[in-house]
């Protein structure tokens, strides 16, 4: 079975938590604050693995969570860091947020590895919040958290060339008369359901791939058929083979199905439009064939195509076809290459904060949107204080303190940052 688009989960571990501990000894009266930082969470990589050739293996498995870190322990110990989460994935898969549409990661490159969610950072335990006026916190940073994301795996064939055309015009029989491939051959439409590859090589200079894709047929860019299954295929070609039935045997005369084709392909994606074409004129071994070779010769010219007039099934004509093919492939750079697009757009203010009351008079305020706030804003200029100030009034802070009992000296601490409060 060729899959070849999925949706899955995937999440990252969640940081251990800091560690409340203090030292204990003989002879030691008073031991200092001991609990150590939690460990990270593991990371979500993505890795391309040449073994595989579709995305089946994702049919029976949809969710990927790399597991927490460890908390932190007494006697200085850090939490062990949670082990990373690696998902292999076929050359040529596209990763794609589902909530937005954006690429994530295009995945073309052999062993290419990507990290896609880091895990959360460990929180810190105790041994770090000790001050001159305050040498027995009891207090320790939660680990935090990672991100987890919805997404599509889409694998795009990579070919350098692509053969395009109805259903049964001969794609598969010319695949397998100059390449090593055996794809199934019938007289009958959708014989190809997904993409068969083959090498061409020897006689015609330097290797390059050949992809036999399933036939198209009118609306395809709609849906209609195959649809975009077979579209999405031919975005990483170089250039095409588009393959006519030149004896019109099928009912479409070559002409109509030279411009339905294309038809699709600009539908789809304008782009396309602009690959190399080569004409494949095929099944010249029927007589009707020759009926019709000339006026296809002539609308090739207008359109700036090359042509060349073969009959797959008995080898007439593939010699000069794979020459010229081969030039192309040699005058155009590699894959094309999808760039990345997924911005992930957080508001600082976004995001729920939680106030906990560690001593009676020492409090606690933390939060994404708060830990972010902390570090974009200067808090040492009258400015940044007040803009502070505002944040932490408008987000609701302030009356949140208040209800849980804070009162005028008590401490606050957000993160790295300890203040008296003063209403």
């Amino acid at each position: 079975m060729f899959v070849d688009k999925v949706k899955i989960k995937i999440a990252g571990g969640k940081g251990g938590d800091g560690h409340v501990s203090f030292h204990r000894a003989k002879y030691v009266v008073n031991g200092g604050p001991d609990g150590g930082d939690g460990g990270r969470g593991g990371d979500i990589i993505f890795q391309v693995d040449d073994n595989m050739s579709t995305l089946l293996d994702f049919r029976y498995k949809r969710k990927f969570a790399a597991p927490d870190g460890n908390p932190g322990e007494k006697n200085n110990r850090s939490g062990k860091g949670a082990e990373n989460v690696i998902i292999d994935v076929p050359r040529g898969t596209i990763i794609r947020e589902v909530e937005s549409g954006q690429i994530m990661a295009d995945m073309s490159t052999p062993g290419e590895m990507r990290t896609l969610i880091k895990g959360g950072k460990g929180g810190k335990g105790n041994q770090h919040f000790a001050t001159p006026t305050r040498q027995a916190p009891r207090y320790a940073e939660r680990g935090r958290e990672s991100k987890s994301y919805e997404v599509f795996l889409e694998l795009k064939t990579l070919a350098d060339v692509g053969l395009i055309g109805l259903p049964n015009v001969g794609k598969s029989t010319l695949l397998s008369m100059v390449t090593n491939a055996n794809p199934k051959i019938a007289n009958y439409h959708f014989t190809t359901l997904s993409p068969n590859l083959g090498v061409v090589r020897n006689s015609y200079g330097e290797d390059f791939v050949l992809a036999d894709i399933p036939g198209l047929v009118e609306g395809a860019s709609q849906g209609v058929g195959l649809g975009s299954d077979f579209l999405r295929h031919v975005e990483r070609t170089k250039a095409f083979i588009h393959v006519v039935d030149a004896s019109g045997f099928e009912g479409v005369q070559p002409l109509d199905a030279l411009e339905q084709i294309n038809k699709e392909l600009g539908e789809y994606d304008p782009s396309l439009l602009k690959r190399p074409q080569i004409i494949a004129a095929n099944k010249m071994d029927i007589p009707e064939a020759q009926e019709n070779i000339f006026d296809i010769e002539a609308y090739c010219k207008e359109q700036d195509w090359q042509f060349f007039a073969i009959s797959a099934a008995s080898n007439q004509g593939l010699d000069p076809l794979m020459s010229a093919v081969h030039q192309i492939v040699k005058s155009i750079p590699d894959e094309v290459v999808f760039e990345e697009d997924f911005v992930e757009v957080e508001k600082i203010a976004d995001g729920p904060f939680t106030v906990t009351v560690v001593d009676d008079d020492y409090y606690v305020v933390e939060g994404v949107g708060v830990e972010k706030m902390v570090g974009y804003t200067s808090i040492d200029t009258e400015k940044g204080n007040a803009f502070f100030q505002k944040y932490l009034k408008d987000k609701g802070i302030i009356a949140e303190l208040e209800n849980k009992g804070i009162s005028e000296g008590d401490t606050v601490r957000i993160y790295d940052l300890e203040f008296e409060y003063y209403p």
